[in-house]
């Protein structure tokens, strides 16, 4: 496991129950930086999702990738925060060969969301690896 993986998972441990780790999730997407609107558009929306999603993946330092994630539902700027928090400081090649799905069953994500929010989360993901596979080609 990584760093930021370890670190999460000792945050949900911390909490007693999946409601207060829905809180805390909730809370990890209020402090997500909000998307300038020139990225909300059709072109950076994520297909699958049934919220409103958008990603911006550009060229950053060192071959890590600069990254911005929105959505218009809290819950799902919660994941979103969750995934980018995984791959911070990766290489494009590190986050394309990223196993989220790994990740998120061991935070026990995939178990407590509904099958719309995992179709969602999946579509985040795969997108997401794809851009970054896009910048380390």
């Amino acid at each position: 496991m990584t760093t930021a993986l370890n670190d999460l998972k000792d945050e949900f441990d911390f909490l007693d129950s999946w409601e207060e780790r829905y809180a805390h999730i909730i809370a990890m997407g209020k402090s997500l930086p909000p998307l300038p609107e020139t990225y909300q558009t059709e072109a950076y929306r994520v297909k699958g999702c049934m919220s409103q999603v958008w990603l911006v993946v550009k060229p950053g330092a060192d071959n890590r990738p600069a990254i911005q994630a929105d959505s218009d539902a809290f819950i799902v700027r919660g994941l979103i925060a969750i995934a980018l928090r995984l791959v911070d400081n990766l290489s494009a090649q590190e986050i394309a060969a990223y196993d989220f799905q790994s990740a998120f069953q061991a935070l026990d994500l995939t178990q407590h969301l509904s099958s719309q929010r995992n179709n969602g989360l999946v579509a985040l993901t795969e997108r997401l690896k794809a851009e970054a596979q896009a910048l380390a080609a």
